[in-house]
């Protein structure tokens, strides 16, 4: 089934019909023993047991780019290529990715407190992922100010678009100017410079929240497509009493 067939909102409905519950079990798993593996993990030699907010917060913060990164593609497929299920798609992703984005900072601040003697510090990477938490606000607020699903579908695409700048500014930042925030240790030239103790907890808690992302994004998206056929059904109804 390609995604062109998935434009069907009834074959869309049955496809997530059958792949949500294997979905749900495999996410269940994979966290269940990524948060085994974090917590059995040994202390760090200079950040101790506090080191273990790493499982959590790396997560989150690498689901908060990828979300709108979704966004991105899902506006692209609005604006672009006219599929039913992109706007679908970008407003059921909003308020998952502002989840993602808000634990990042949180856990960050919390992980922060200990290292850098601060909750919070005005660098660019801390500033450039709240700037993100409020650009997901600002997108759910719109869907929501926005009665007609069409143009609100199309301003919300362009915004979509528009803060897609700002996740090379979150990626790079600490590369670009001298910040709090440690640079790049997973994904870098040379390869991970992390201990595979503490390497292989992070890879599968960061498999199980992605995989938590699909489940979550695919249930939001069936509960949108009912909840515009149910829109629909209200527009024929009013208009069968009027005429």
């Amino acid at each position: 089934m390609s995604w062109i067939d998935l434009a069907n909102p009834s074959r869309f409905l049955a496809f997530t019909a059958r792949v949500l519950p294997w979905l749900a079990a495999a996410t269940t798993v994979l966290l269940a023993i990524g948060l085994y593996m974090s917590f059995t993990v040994p202390d760090d030699y200079q950040q101790g047991a506090t080191v273990k907010i790493m499982f959590i917060h790396v997560p989150n913060a690498w689901l908060s780019m990828f979300v709108w990164g979704v966004m991105s593609l899902s506006a692209l497929g609005t604006l672009v290529w006219r599929h039913p299920l992109a706007d679908v798609s970008a407003k059921a992703a909003a308020p998952i990715g502002a989840a993602f984005t808000f634990l990042a900072l949180v856990t960050g601040s919390l992980w922060g407190r200990p290292m850098w003697g601060t909750y919070w510090e005005w660098d660019a990477r801390l500033t450039s992922v709240l700037i993100l938490f409020l650009m997901y606000l600002g997108l759910i607020a719109l869907w929501r100010a926005v009665e007609d699903p069409s143009r609100a579908a199309r301003a919300a695409a362009v915004l979509t678009l528009v803060g897609a700048i700002n996740i090379p500014i979150i990626k790079f930042s600490v590369d670009w100017w001298n910040t709090l925030h440690q640079g790049a240790s997973v994904i870098r030239m040379g390869g991970p410079t992390l201990d595979r103790a503490y390497l292989i907890p992070l890879l599968v808690m960061a498999v199980g929240f992605t995989l938590l992302f699909i489940t979550l994004h695919l249930a939001a998206m069936r509960n949108e497509v009912l909840r515009r056929r149910v829109r629909t059904l209200q527009i024929m109804q009013a208009s069968r009493q009027a005429a």
